[in-house]
Formats: structure tokens, C-alpha cells, sequence
């Protein structure tokens, strides 16, 4: 396992970080404590630093089992969690971005995770009800009280996610050092907007969902088809699903892999600024994607997942990329661009 720094931070995080929206039974499959305690031990073990969590992961099990796992050894792990989604549905300032939920939820999270600060703190989903001032002076707030050291953002447009760290930088609030979205070989929207702002940010990416539900995961490529509960019926797979599967099959079978491995790895091949959230239901699971991190996929292979699956950029990329030789002279193929 290597180590890449937070965004613009000096925060040293692992290349891949385990997820814990599978920890806990509460509301469905999920792994329970004792599960829970082997694949954070496995990821210790693999040199895995980083902990991801929410304040409504499993109805709020998923906090308090962390915390529980934590005793004793909270310093060694960059912890995360997040906050937006309702702690009460009939309250409507139980949920949102705004000052008070950010407070209560984060006096919810540090004491199901008996800790006194957050190490990454994450906006759970763009509120649009609630002014992005509002949220980024209330989240400096609170770094400096000392209860979060850093902070970041999921699932918002990238242009909320530029105008607030452009607000930070002006006013001298704590930016957002990372983002958190999903990616993977079936859902790359990313790479229109999201992903270059991040990388012009030099923002970390935590990217969810590196196996489509488990579509990549090879459960729908082997002998006998998917064993044990899946999120996803194999009845319910078009054509586009199983070309992505079948081509991830075929490069791990050529390399030696396993499929979750390979599309994990890809993931990782886009941007150095990609880190794989891992989530699991079992060891075994959880193990077999760490192999991800000693996967290096050739060239070759990466751009034969690329064409598995149809993906255009749209407008305006595609736009600019078709006409830049025009607008800017056949010269400007040999100008080298700062990325």
C-alpha cells in the first residue's frame, strides 16, 4: 500500500479506502460486528489508513460499530463520515447543509464514534435549499473549534463544488480537499466535468461504486452465474452490462486476476487522483479487491475496457476536442499543456 496526500493538504491517505456502508445488519444484508472487525484488521493489516462512514449508514450502526473498532487504536486511522441525509424525517431541519443539521449531526457522529474530532468530514449530497456560504462558513467553524480537520464533498454539481472552494479561497475558509463520487467502467460521467475540476482543484477523489453493484465483480461471469444475495438480478443486465463484465472477465483472465481486481484497478488507471472506496460484506470479499493495489493494467488493456462500452464526453468537451485544431492551428498538437 502506498500513500498519496489529501487534496492540498498534508494528510497522508492510502491509494484505496474501505467503505463502511456494509457495517451492520440494520436494514438489509449487510456484514455484522464481529465481519466488520476481521475487514478492518485486513485492511490495517494491508496498510489501509482510511475509514468511510455517514451519520445514516445502516440507521446509524454503522458509526457506532466503527466506533466500537476503533477503541484504542483511533489515531492510526484517517477517519470519515458524513452528513446531509435525515436523522428524523418529520423534522425538516433534521436533514441538509444548512448550520443546524451540520451541528447536530456532527455532535451525533462524534459521539456514536467516541471520538472528539473527525478527521475528514464530508457534505453528503448538494443542498439546494441551503446557501453554499452558509455551509462552508459553518463547516470552518467548526475546524477551528477542532472538531474536523478537513472536509470535502459528495455527489454535487462541479460547478457548487468550484464556487465554493473559490468562496473559501477568498474569505479564507477551509476548501473542500476532496470528492467523492461514483466511477466506474459502466458510470464514467465523471470524467465530463467532475474529474478534471478536481484534478484543476487538486482535489483528491474518493470514488464509490468501483464495481457497479457488483456487475464487474465477476459474479455474472462465472460458471453457475451469481452465488449468494445480489443487488442486482442477473435478468435485469442489457447488453451494455454484460459487454462491460464479459471484457473486465477476459483482461483478468489474461492477467491473472480476479474481476473486481481489474475493475478496481481501472478505476485507478484514469486519474492519480482516483482512491477506490472498498466496501464489503465478508473478509474474503474484502481481501480479493485489496489485490487491486498491485495491479497495474497495461495500456493495452485499458483502452480495450474503454471501448467495451460506449461513453462520449458530450458538449462542451467533445465540442472543443473536435474544433481546437481549427481554433487554434495545427501547431497547437505540439504544445504541451500544464496536466
Amino acid at each position: 500500500m502506498r500513500y498519496r496526500l489529501l487534496g492540498r493538504t498534508g494528510l497522508r491517505v492510502s491509494e484505496v479506502f474501505l467503505g463502511g456502508m456494509t457495517f451492520g445488519e440494520q436494514g438489509g444484508v449487510g456484514a455484522p460486528a464481529e465481519e466488520c472487525r476481521r475487514m478492518l484488521d485486513a485492511y490495517a493489516d494491508a496498510g489501509g489508513n482510511v475509514v468511510d462512514t455517514a451519520v445514516n449508514y445502516r440507521g446509524g450502526e454503522s458509526e457506532t460499530i466503527l466506533g466500537e473498532l476503533l477503541e484504542g487504536r483511533r489515531e492510526r486511522f484517517v477517519l470519515a463520515t458524513k452528513y446531509t441525509v435525515s436523522r428524523d424525517g418529520s423534522d425538516p431541519n433534521a436533514a441538509g447543509n444548512h448550520r443546524k443539521n451540520l451541528n447536530q449531526s456532527l455532535e451525533t457522529s462524534l459521539r456514536r464514534l467516541r471520538t472528539d474530532y473527525i478527521d475528514l468530514y464530508w457534505v453528503h449530497l448538494w443542498d439546494r435549499h441551503t446557501p453554499v456560504e452558509e455551509t462552508m462558513r459553518a463547516l470552518d467553524d467548526a475546524v477551528r473549534a477542532g472538531k474536523i480537520l478537513y472536509v470535502g464533498i459528495s455527489d454535487a454539481p462541479a460547478w457548487v463544488v468550484s464556487r465554493a472552494n473559490t468562496l473559501a479561497e477568498w474569505r479564507g475558509w477551509t476548501p473542500f480537499a476532496g470528492l467523492q463520487v461514483p466511477y466506474n467502467l459502466l458510470n464514467r460521467d465523471i470524467e465530463r466535468e467532475l474529474l478534471p475540476m478536481a484534478e484543476e482543484f487538486g482535489m483528491s477523489v474518493a470514488s464509490w461504486g468501483p464495481l457497479a453493484g457488483g456487475i464487474l465483480s465477476g459474479k455474472f461471469t462465472r460458471a453457475g452465474g451469481p452465488a449468494g444475495p445480489s443487488r442486482v438480478a442477473p435478468d435485469s443486465l442489457g447488453e451494455r452490462e454484460l459487454a462491460a463484465a464479459r471484457a473486465v472477465q477476459e483482461i483478468a483472465d489474461e492477467l491473472g486476476a480476479t474481476a473486481s481486481q481489474v475493475a478496481i484497478a481501472w478505476t485507478r488507471a484514469r486519474s492519480r487522483a482516483v482512491h477506490p472506496i472498498l466496501g464489503a460484506r465478508s473478509v474474503e470479499q474484502l481481501k480479493d479487491n485489496l489485490g487491486a493495489v498491485d495491479l497495474t493494467l497495461p495500456a493495452e488493456a485499458v483502452q480495450r475496457l474503454d471501448a467495451a462500452v460506449d461513453f462520449s464526453a458530450g458538449f462542451p468537451t467533445d465540442f472543443i476536442d473536435q474544433t481546437s485544431p481549427w481554433v487554434f492551428g495545427e501547431v497547437s498538437a505540439r504544445v504541451d499543456g500544464r496536466r
